[in-house]
């Protein structure tokens, strides 16, 4: 199937990364993989982001995905743990980047608001709205794919998403383009 636009969602971690990967093709969406990069054995955190650049590279390389939909760090008691899920995020941006990838970037509870209405929601409320969306079968062992997948499509549901079809690149284009977002 040809798609009009591939998006990749990530939900960042040092333990375990999730990813999910939807193409979307006439405004409709449509899953194209979900998965997870396990990063349990890998000790020290330099390798652990080595391999998190490696993995999300060979996910750009293998999909040609054409935005980014990461999930943003949430504030942790632990400034140890805030960093290095900072590092891990980074790492999976950089790799956009480097390829030309615009990156849209979701709070946690704006992800979970747009698939379940509440932003308190569980992995296990999200994974299964998605199961029903996607209709999937069975779903993954460890949620954080459905974390990935979950940044995906709260992208893809963003009305900015579906009503882009002029896209400006520069603000004199945003501004003739859309008079009416101007006071």
């Amino acid at each position: 199937m040809k798609f009009d636009r591939i998006i990749l969602g990530i939900d960042p971690g040092t333990t375990i990364m999730g990813y999910g990967i939807i193409g979307i093709q006439s405004k409709k969406p449509f899953l194209i993989s979900m998965g997870y990069i396990d990063l349990r054995k890998i000790s020290g955190h330099y390798a652990k982001i080595k391999y998190i650049f490696e993995r999300t590279n060979a996910l750009v390389k293998n999909y040609s995905p054409n935005e980014l939909a990461i999930e943003s760090p949430f504030l942790d008691k632990n400034v140890q743990v805030a960093i290095k899920l900072g590092r891990a995020q980074g790492t999976a941006m950089i790799v956009a980047l480097n390829n030309n990838i615009p990156i849209y970037e979701y709070a946690p509870l704006k992800i979970k608001m747009a698939l379940t209405g509440n932003g308190q929601s569980s992995k296990e409320q999200v994974a299964g709205m998605l199961q029903k969306i996607f209709k999937i079968d069975k779903l993954p062992s460890l949620l954080d794919a459905t974390d990935g997948l979950a940044a995906a499509y709260c992208h893809f549901i963003q009305p900015s998403f579906l009503n882009n079809t002029n896209k400006s690149k520069s603000w004199k284009d945003f501004i003739k383009n859309n008079p009416d977002k101007i006071r």
